[in-house]
């Protein structure tokens, strides 16, 4: 989100809903880490010199004024990936609901990678 996000009269700065969302997400469990981690390991090698990172959060509103959020993970090996992508889904509509008190049409759970223990 580059722009100020307006829902009813209140008037979002770009980062609001993107730090509400990140929190939300970070606190699940299975959740390693929310936005691109850096390209490490086996991605590096294969990744093209240009890529750039994904945006960890994109909040859109579309012309019905939905709300549409997508957020980037990474996930800890051995966790079940659909349930750790349903719970952040759980998680950041009600962030959202209870910090804005609006709802979200849709979350959108991208997952980058995944993220050994040491």
């Amino acid at each position: 989100m580059s722009e100020e996000l307006y829902i009813d009269g209140l008037g979002l700065a770009p980062g609001v809903m993107e730090t509400i969302v990140s929190l939300a997400a970070k606190d699940i469990e299975g959740v390693a880490s929310v936005g691109a981690s850096s390209l490490s390991g086996l991605r590096s090698r294969f990744a093209p010199k240009s890529a750039q990172p994904a945006p960890a959060v994109d909040v859109t509103m579309d012309d019905a004024q939905q709300i549409n959020v997508a957020v980037h993970i990474d996930v800890e090996y051995g966790k079940v990936i659909p349930e750790v992508a349903e719970k952040v889904r759980t998680a950041v509509v009600d962030a959202v609901a209870t910090q804005i008190g609006f709802a979200v049409a849709s979350v959108d759970v991208f997952v980058d990678g995944i993220v050994f223990g040491e």
